[in-house]
């Protein structure tokens, strides 16, 4: 639009306003502010004035085009799903981890019905996967696959038949998954680690531990792969190849998923400790594994059995804990994004998308955003008869940004299409990246509408990993192609082994609209054969993210140098007159020791133990904190009602937040601990606050700070 349509078109619209004020009316910029869905938690449109049209569009959310509906389960029904299966009839077998198998009929709530739910069988030892197969149901207890059977169809099960059983050493964290049927009529397991406190890692107390495992009919069983921390979720895609996600932990820098053969090792030394037992693929030892912290991809390299993931999860942006896998086969019913999984995630009760491709025999892809603000904790996932997606969840013990303890959802595509990227191709030379609605080819031509990062996690037996490595790349160009689908973007500095973050601020549809997710991640583990473009330089740097950054035409400076500058910065001496935040030394300025030691620990289902403190105002106080769970905890005072605002903070931190020990910089935020390993302890040491009051003490990681937080009450 030039200057004089614009001149114009503020005209009339001036003119516009006068006359709707002459006559008693109000402008459609004037409009209500949207509404929150109460059972959703995402926002809706508010209408316009009556009468009018509005002016400027809203913008579109999620769901616009996924709605969530939650299904009423019965008072006294405790329905914290494990497992999922839907029956030929169009109802929903459910198991729980309580020990129960429910049946739901009609699930989809179609007219005036409600769902009906009926006990099939009960007595079970948390069962946490499920499977239909020819008129019975299989579930996985922690210490066997079980077949139950309904003999005199009366709709409840009275054969409870042992398929096949393994060992448990009585850990808690001995989890067991499945079955997922094969093709050949066999069924896969998995087989959880269980977690020493006193070591702070996983371990493999009894034979298996950390395995896939496929099981006939008959109950004969067939070790695959080892490796496997939390690998609560797997399933297949269209070409029938199986793939499993996994948790952070140690040796696991990010949640990930991973495609999973015969013979593979995916990662955790631990349970490599049976591979001399009969039938074990694999000769590798726990000893056989350096613990080096470079990438992973580096260190197959040397490790022959060793199979980096197909695709990494960011931590924190991209869920915590990576749960249920769902290829898409719904045929179009879900939307435009047929063959590509759908992945849960428990702690931050939400769903993200991967779309895969095999490049020289090895999956890769890029995983995006897809639909927050579930009930509960995500922890599977399952089609329904008529193409909408189902979400089984729990949260006891392993709590989750959805308040509800347990829930059943259903998620409903309304037919629209949201503008998105629907996939993203390596190509020799950069990406493509392919659109779900045609996008505005002028500006989806400009290389300033994207942003290219490259990033890594460290191979370690610690527990998770700090982004490192972590540099930005040069777009060159971008080619659009006719019908406005395609973009293909020419980048210097890719890396094999990597994730790099895309994200495309800059672009929009055709008819305006920006993307609804602006952002995707990449693992490229192979460079594809083929042509590459031939481009000239631009003629001035697009792709330049600051005017500080000089060296972002070539390639960033390491994360390395970054984080030494950030490191640098933080031990910087405060201004006088103020308190540094991080003090782990009895200051030189006290006389005598702390007025108070307090010690805090952590509970599971992220708690703190305690969660009330009480100290005088103004008081020198020194708190020992002891991280004493199974994932990564700090410990932070913040003040009084700010808690919530500054997790979001430390979560908008984004690849930058482990290694900010998921502290932001702002002025709520009073004191705080590093971000600490399982079984690592800190002591800092503070004077309470001059006001009396009650403060909050919070774990700012991603998904922890909505549930896990105490008082710290100040008192005169």
């Amino acid at each position: 639009m030039n200057i004089q349509s614009l001149s114009i078109g503020l005209s009339k619209a001036t003119l516009f306003t006068i006359c709707l004020l002459i006559l008693g009316g109000q402008p459609a910029m004037a409009q209500k502010k949207a509404k929150v869905n109460p059972e959703t938690g995402s926002k809706q449109p508010a209408p316009a004035a009556k009468g009018l049209e509005q002016t400027e569009a809203i913008p579109e959310v999620e769901d616009d085009f996924y709605k969530l509906i939650s299904l009423p389960i019965p008072e006294g029904v405790i329905l914290e799903v494990g497992g999922l299966a839907t029956l030929p009839d169009g109802s929903i077998a459910a198991c729980t981890r309580r020990g129960e198998v429910w049946i739901i009929s009609n699930p989809n709530i179609s007219g005036n019905a409600k769902p009906t739910y009926k006990r099939f069988a009960y007595g079970l030892h948390e069962p946490l996967g499920l499977a239909y197969k020819d008129g019975d149901i299989y579930v996985t207890q922690r210490s066997e696959l079980t077949r139950l059977r309904d003999n005199d169809g009366d709709g409840e099960a009275d054969a409870y038949d042992k398929v096949y059983s393994w060992p448990l050493s009585g850990n808690y964290h001995e989890y067991s998954y499945g079955p997922l049927f094969m093709p050949n009529g066999n069924m896969r397991v998995t087989l959880n680690l269980g977690w020493s406190n006193s070591l702070g890692h996983g371990v493999s107390l009894a034979p298996w531990r950390g395995w896939m495992l496929e099981i006939t009919p008959d109950g004969q069983m067939t070790p695959i792969a080892a490796g496997l921390r939390s690998p609560s979720g797997f399933g297949m895609n269209e070409a029938g190849d199986v793939f499993y996600t996994e948790n952070q932990g140690d040796w696991v820098g990010s949640g990930r998923i991973s495609h999973i053969e015969k013979g593979d090792f995916l990662g955790n030394a631990e349970s490599l400790r049976w591979t001399d037992l009969p039938g074990s693929p694999l000769k590798l030892k726990p000893q056989d594994i350096p613990n080096t912290g470079e990438p992973m991809y580096e260190v197959a390299k040397r490790v022959d059995a060793l199979k980096p993931p197909a695709v990494w999860m960011p931590h924190g942006i991209l869920g915590i804990s990576t749960s249920g896998i769902l290829n898409d086969d719904t045929n179009g019913k879900f939307g435009p994004f047929t063959n590509q999984f759908f992945v849960g995630d428990q702690g931050q009760s939400k769903v993200m998308r991967v779309a895969l491709e095999k490049v020289k025999g090895q999956y890769q892809g890029v995983v995006f955003p897809f639909r927050e603000g579930f009930s509960s904790g995500i922890l599977r996932l399952i089609w329904g008869s008529d193409g909408s997606m189902f979400s089984g969840m729990t949260s006891r013990g392993w709590s989750s940004t959805g308040k509800e303890l347990f829930g059943l959802q259903r998620l409903v595509w309304t037919g629209k299409t949201p503008f998105e990227m629907k996939t993203v191709r390596a190509m020799p030379d950069g990406f493509e990246i392919e659109y779900t609605l045609p996008v505005d080819r002028k500006l989806a031509a400009d290389p300033a509408a994207y942003k290219v990062t490259g990033f890594n996690y460290k191979y370690q037996a610690a527990y998770g990993s700090p982004v490192i490595n972590n540099e930005k790349c040069a777009v060159r160009g971008v080619v659009v192609s006719e019908d406005g689908l395609k973009a293909r973007l020419v980048v210097d500095g890719l890396r094999e082994g990597y994730i790099h973050e895309i994200t495309a601020e800059g672009v929009r549809a055709a008819d305006g609209k920006p993307l609804l997710h602006q952002v995707g991640y990449y693992t490229l583990n192979q460079f594809p054969d083929g042509e590459k473009l031939a481009l000239a330089a631009p003629a001035h740097d697009h792709t330049a993210m600051a005017s500080t950054d000089k060296a972002a035409a070539t390639a960033a400076k390491p994360a390395a140098t970054k984080a030494t500058a950030a490191k640098k910065a933080a031990a910087a001496k405060p201004a006088a007159g103020t308190q540094a935040k991080r003090v782990t030394k009895r200051p030189a300025s006290w006389t005598k020791e702390a007025d108070i030691t307090i010690n805090v620990g952590t509970k599971p289902g992220l708690k703190f133990d305690p969660s009330q403190l009480r100290v005088k105002a103004g008081s020198k106080v020194k708190v020992v904190f002891h991280n004493n769970d199974d994932m990564l905890h700090n410990f932070v005072i913040v003040l009084p009602g700010t808690a919530i605002e500054v997790g979001e903070m430390a979560m908008k931190l984004g690849l930058e937040g482990q290694e900010k020990n998921y502290i932001p910089q702002t002025d709520k935020l009073l004191y705080h601990t590093k971000l600490l390993q399982p079984s690592e302890t800190e002591a800092i040491y503070f004077e309470a606050p001059s006001k009396p009051g009650e403060y909050t003490f919070v774990c700012t990681v991603p998904g922890h700070f909505y549930v896990m937080q105490g008082t710290l009450k100040v008192v005169e």
